[in-house]
Order: structure tokens, then C-alpha cells, then sequence
């Protein structure tokens, strides 16, 4: 009975003990901070898009399921960019490159930032296990949802991301 109870206390979800604060790419938790170089040379924090919904997507351009993806992912960005959503795309760079990911961009039209994991600190901050992998962050910064793998149908992204739109900011 004491070890159950012990094994009860230790595992309680993240927000009976910590409500989100410490990052970690699990729901519930925060979202590991990042800082990155976008393909237009522009710096784009995590922290600077407090208060909006964002989905980070990682992913690579030899990737079949990130190509089957992200046509959605832009229609949904288009969707709902006015209502609060933020879509950024981190690319692996350290396991792809940078030529390959813009030419992936453009094949795609892609406008939502697109950002250059160079290092792979990110991946590593995200616990990268397969690609594409995405996490579904709420306007205080904690993740809600986490789909690792892919494709994800544009109805399932569409779903996630109107149920944290809805969220009062």
C-alpha cells in the first residue's frame, strides 16, 4: 500500500505540482525556449509570441510525411492567422540544409516562419523521436497537445488549433 501510494504521489500530472512551469516537451509542461535564425535572417524567440496559439513543427525536406503535411498546415495558418494562430516550422538543418529547406519552402509556398535549427539543441531541447513531430502550445506558452510522426490530416491540426483559439487569452 505505501509503495502504491509513494508511486500515486510521484507520478501526479504535471500541473497538480507544477502548472506548467518547468519546460518540457510533454503536455502540460512549458514549452522548451528557443531562439532561432529564420530563413530570412530574422531572430524569432518562442518567449516573443507569448500570448498567441502556436504550433511548432519539427520537421526536414526529405521527409515524406513532413511533405504531406504541410500544405495543410499552410491553409490552417491562413485560416487562422488573424484569430491569434502562429505556425513555425523548424528545420532540422543539422540533419538537412539549409539549400534543400528553401527549396522546400518555395515548392510549398510556405508563409509562416521557417526556422534553422543549425546545432540540433532545439531537436534535443524537443526530444526529437521522429519526424515531423508537433506541439500544440496555449497562449501562456504550455504544450496541450503533442502528435509525434506523420502526416497529421488538416483535420486534425484544424481541430487542435480551434480548441486553444477558443481558450479565453
Amino acid at each position: 500500500f505505501l509503495m502504491g501510494s509513494a508511486w500515486t504521489w510521484i507520478s501526479a500530472p504535471a500541473d497538480a505540482t507544477t502548472r506548467g512551469r518547468i519546460p518540457s516537451p510533454r503536455e502540460g509542461f512549458a514549452a522548451p525556449a528557443f531562439t532561432l535564425e529564420s530563413l530570412q535572417g530574422a531572430q524569432v524567440s518562442l518567449q516573443d509570441l507569448r500570448g498567441k496559439v502556436v504550433v511548432v513543427n519539427l520537421w526536414a525536406s526529405w521527409c515524406p510525411p513532413c511533405r504531406a503535411e504541410m500544405p495543410a498546415m499552410e491553409r490552417v495558418y491562413q485560416a487562422y492567422l488573424d484569430q491569434g494562430l502562429e505556425i513555425v516550422a523548424i528545420n532540422t538543418t543539422f540533419q538537412d540544409n539549409e539549400p534543400a529547406a528553401r527549396s522546400f519552402v518555395q515548392e510549398y509556398s510556405l508563409s509562416f516562419p521557417v526556422l534553422l535549427d543549425q546545432s540540433g539543441e532545439t531537436s534535443r531541447q524537443y526530444q526529437l523521436r521522429a519526424m515531423p513531430s508537433t506541439f500544440f502550445v496555449d497562449r501562456e506558452g504550455v504544450i496541450q497537445r503533442v502528435i509525434i510522426g506523420g502526416p497529421m490530416s488538416e483535420a486534425t491540426l484544424e481541430t487542435a488549433v480551434q480548441a486553444l483559439l477558443r481558450e479565453a487569452p
